[in-house]
């Protein structure tokens, strides 16, 4: 047996749920995170003419500081088209090793709450993976990079979505200015992305939670902490030990039930400590 979530206190019964998606829905043994920063350091030696020797170290370095290398990069000057960056970045992405989950889908179709994913990555790399994972359908919305860094005010954006889309740019075709606007923004401005505290409290805005009833869901130490400063409930996935700012360490978001009940049936003011087999194989069809 091993203890594969611990919780600590627990509040008043949730109402929403942010996921997090790359290495925390799926695992990262999947390679994309490895591919993904592989394509990163490509980019920066191909477009951005970065001493070969110095582009690992500053992808690491600029990743550390600033939550993603893209937002590093824009910091210190460099000036690229933030569609082409991710076109690049995740247009040779290996997401045939993304696999249907359908343990994760009955999971997440189960759950009262409302669903969102709050991610750093642009809205057609989210759209890929929750298709091929099989959960397209399983989240209201979708806060990702366009929803951050839009042209437009993003609770003013947002309002101009249908239900059921992701909470960013849409299908929308922008008229003239929107696209003169969206290039100025995209060559120039600074990124708006986890972990840091204005992200999060952009994105509570946007989904108009109460963040002492939404619990957010993350691999990355860093996010937690600045979830928990945004005073979000928050749970650490991939790990079993608890890192600052978590109140619950969850192994595998498969254990999620065993893990964290309340989320089904409201639960207790303080939850106990949840002892459970190791993390569940992901089930996957071929």
């Amino acid at each position: 047996m091993k203890m594969d979530a611990i919780g600590s206190a627990y509040g008043a019964k949730n109402d929403c749920l942010f996921f997090d998606m790359d290495d925390t829905l799926y695992p990262l043994s999947t390679g994309v995170n490895l591919a993904c920063r592989k394509n990163i350091e490509e980019f920066m030696l191909q477009y951005l003419n970065i001493e070969e020797s110095e582009v690992p170290r500053m992808c690491l370095e600029l990743y550390t500081e600033y939550g993603t290398t893209m937002a590093g990069l824009k910091a210190l000057g460099y000036e690229f088209d933030n569609d082409e960056f991710h076109a690049y970045v995740h247009g040779r992405l290996p997401y045939e090793t993304l696999k249907p989950d359908p343990v994760l889908r009955n999971l997440l179709l189960s759950m009262p709450q409302r669903k969102i994913i709050f991610t750093n990555a642009d809205k057609a790399h989210t759209r890929q993976v929750l298709k091929r994972l099989g959960l397209e359908d399983c989240f209201e919305g979708i806060i990702c990079f366009e929803t951050l860094n839009s042209p437009l005010e993003p609770a003013d954006f947002m309002d101009a979505l249908d239900d059921n889309q992701v909470l960013a740019g849409g299908d929308q075709e922008p008229n003239t200015a929107d696209r003169t606007d969206a290039s100025r923004i995209s060559s120039k401005s600074p990124i708006l992305c986890k972990p840091s505290l204005e992200a999060f409290e952009a994105a509570i805005r946007i989904a108009n939670v109460d963040p002492e009833k939404t619990i957010f869901f993350d691999d990355s130490a860093r996010n937690i902490a600045s979830g928990k400063a945004a005073g979000l409930y928050t749970v650490i996935v991939g790990s079993s030990v608890l890192v600052p700012g978590a109140d619950y360490a969850l192994r595998s978001i498969h254990n999620i039930k065993e893990a964290i009940p309340e989320i089904w049936d409201g639960g207790e003011e303080q939850m106990e400590e949840v002892i459970q087999p190791a993390a569940v194989e992901t089930v996957v069809l071929a």
